[in-house]
């Protein structure tokens, strides 16, 4: 018997193991009174120590066993074996539009933008194992770094090589929203979702934001729109030295559409985030994590072993044997 999975179908029934001392404890007092009593002036001459006689509480204990038997057969012992299977019954597929301009690079999240949030979107990725996530980059123009895929390992590498440079200069929200969309609308998952990132205005493209937020809106994509970068100064790349090849930097004031991410958020039921330093976008990318759970059902299939019977046969054995001994050997002192 696997004690580990042993259980008690109808536990209340072991209570009546209560009665068992209070019978053992009654038949002590009341044993005398079960003999025939005879009044002989002397019982010189008759055999008294029989040990037949000394066992005959044996048949009181077979009675009393029958009856814990009994007892622990109406309560339903057994054991039970449990297999576990998950479901996902509503994946989600996912795209990050990310904004790879030079101005990524600026230093008010540490070491940079770009890198303070290839950390976070990286983490992010971890925690959702049961969804297909794809990469998005854009900066003056837009293009898929990674398709829709369940494989987390290309996911978390293309993220990690994420670098400024690959594209035109500018910033063309509007293009990288579009490819995104683009990237969505062939999908079959029952949730479909957007996080755009950008740390400017829409200064380039020819895909108005408005264009593609429709679109997205038109397709049922919920969009996260994240604005990323400090209130105020920031330090922003300026130039490249061309005898060191470094990046210099020049202190300008951060600014960022929060009207238009505001409304491509609003448009789309999702919702509209700042991002000021390395802990808010943690911060955002978890409360995104929690808004969109997948939904994961649990299956469990138990396997009962009813154990009852062997009490069952275990009673009746020890009241067919009190039967028998009362019947034959004890049969003269009873």
């Amino acid at each position: 018997m696997n004690w580990n999975n042993f259980e008690f179908n109808n536990p209340e029934f072991l209570w009546l193991l209560i009665l068992i001392p209070i019978l053992a404890i009654w038949h002590f007092f009341m044993r005398k009174k079960d003999a025939a009593v005879l009044i002989m002036p002397s019982i010189r001459g008759f055999k008294t120590d029989s040990i037949l006689s000394k066992l005959k509480p044996l048949l009181y204990l077979l009675r009393l066993l029958a009856l814990i038997a009994i007892i622990i057969a109406l309560a339903r012992p057994r054991n039970v074996s449990v297999s576990k299977k998950t479901k996902s019954n509503r994946g989600i597929d996912i795209v990050m539009a990310i904004d790879v301009s030079a101005s990524m690079l600026a230093k008010d999240l540490k070491p940079n933008r770009l890198e303070a949030l290839k950390k976070v979107a990286i983490n992010f990725t971890n925690r959702r194992p049961n969804d297909r996530i794809g990469i998005v980059v854009y900066a003056g123009e837009s293009f898929t770094q990674t398709p829709i895929t369940s494989d987390k390992g290309i996911v978390k590498r293309t993220i990690s090589e994420l670098k400024w440079g690959q594209l035109e200069g500018g910033t063309a929200i509007g293009m990288g929203l579009g490819s995104a969309v683009n990237r969505l609308k062939e999908s079959t998952a029952k949730s479909k979702v957007i996080i755009l990132l950008t740390d400017g205005v829409n200064n380039t493209g020819n895909i108005d934001p408005r264009t593609a937020t429709d679109l997205a809106k038109e397709l049922e994509i919920k969009t996260y729109t994240i604005g990323i970068g400090t209130n105020g100064m920031a330090d922003f790349p300026y130039n490249i030295d061309p005898r060191t090849g470094k990046i210099n930097f020049i202190k300008q004031k951060v600014e960022i559409d929060e009207a238009l991410l505001k409304e491509i958020a609003t448009e789309t039921q999702g919702k509209y985030f700042r991002a000021t330093n390395n802990e808010s976008l943690k911060e955002i990318y978890d409360e995104i994590d929690k808004l969109e759970k997948t939904k994961i059902e649990e299956f469990k299939y138990y396997n009962y072993q009813e154990k009852y019977r062997i009490f069952v046969f275990l009673g009746l054995g020890f009241l067919l044997l009190e039967f028998l001994l009362r019947n034959t050997l004890f049969k003269s002192f009873i």
